[in-house]
């Protein structure tokens, strides 16, 4: 089993937050077609929509997969950046 990291990745996308859910549908439709023409460890968890960006979270091997995953499913990137941890209101039980 190969060890997957979580990224964030920021997508700026013009009208994003006004788009229908049709449209959205079309674009998680890219989304995971690209996922399934890649050999490689790649996972698509959920993305936020606010204004112009989305920002979405992915589980992967390694930023090279989701660049190929961004150009197979032309969706723009903007950025990725690594989570290397989480915190939660839960966390403060520690």
């Amino acid at each position: 089993m190969k060890y997957l990291r979580r990224y964030l990745v920021e997508r700026d996308i013009p009208g994003i937050g006004d788009m229908s859910l049709t449209e959205l549908c079309g674009a998680a439709r890219a989304a995971n077609q690209a996922l399934e023409s890649l050999d490689e460890a790649i996972q698509w968890q959920h993305s936020y929509i606010a204004g112009d960006k989305a920002f979405c979270i992915y589980l992967a091997e390694n930023e090279d997969i989701i660049i190929r995953h961004s150009e197979i499913s032309g969706i723009p990137l903007s950025r990725i950046v690594e989570i290397p941890q989480i915190i939660d209101p839960l966390t403060a039980n520690n």
